[in-house]
């Protein structure tokens, strides 16, 4: 199990990168050598943080990608949001098939604990922290 899958990674990493460089816009060519990432996979990712709010697309000469918001206030929980969806450690155990009332499950509970805890301490982390 990955906790944190290749498109946060690299996300992350991309971000970290534009943080560091502290310019209006950086190119997705720029962030490619960086990251170190097919530039068409990279620009997918890129476009996916763009159309969720976390970054800004600067078209024609010069152009490129800005962060938008501050390093402060981008959360590695923002771009797991936005990249691999809602972070669960597993589905029920039993497949649903067994548990007729899987609301009273104790593990799946015990679980969700777990997860919430987990969530919490990637919520904590901001683009920031990493730079």
């Amino acid at each position: 199990m990955k906790l944190i899958n290749r498109n946060v990674d690299y996300a992350a990493r991309a971000l970290i990168f534009m943080a560091r460089a502290n310019k209006p816009t950086v190119s997705v060519t720029q962030m490619q050598e960086a990251v170190n990432v097919a530039r068409p996979f990279l620009r997918k990712i890129l476009q996916k943080l763009h159309r969720t709010g976390i970054l800004q697309a600067v078209k024609g000469k010069g152009g490129g990608f800005a962060l938008a918001r501050t390093p402060e206030n981008i959360r590695l929980s923002d771009l797991v949001a936005a990249l691999q969806g809602p972070l669960k450690i597993s589905e029920c155990v039993f497949g649903k098939k067994v548990c007729q009332d899987h609301d009273a499950c104790l593990l799946r509970h015990r679980i969700e604990a777990i997860e919430a805890r987990m969530l919490l301490d990637i919520e904590g982390i901001t683009i920031q922290d990493l730079v």
